[in-house]
């Protein structure tokens, strides 16, 4: 998954934005059920950066209300 960049979220339709909500959650999810069963992570700093996009998704949506 690529990095969004926050003038890229905001070029997004909000119908864009939920779905693209709800796939990064869907990584995430996945990232930390691997984490929590004891896998080995194939990028460490990939957590990180998904929580954050999220946080950027929504901040942005909160901000186009």
């Amino acid at each position: 998954m690529a990095i969004l960049r926050a003038s890229e979220i905001r070029e997004m339709s909000a119908s864009e934005l939920n779905d693209k909500l709800v796939e990064i959650k869907k990584e995430l999810m996945k990232e930390n059920s691997n984490k929590a069963t004891g896998g080995a992570p194939s990028n460490p700093g990939k957590v990180k950066e998904l929580k954050r996009t999220v946080a950027r998704i929504k901040t942005i949506m909160n901000e186009k209300k």
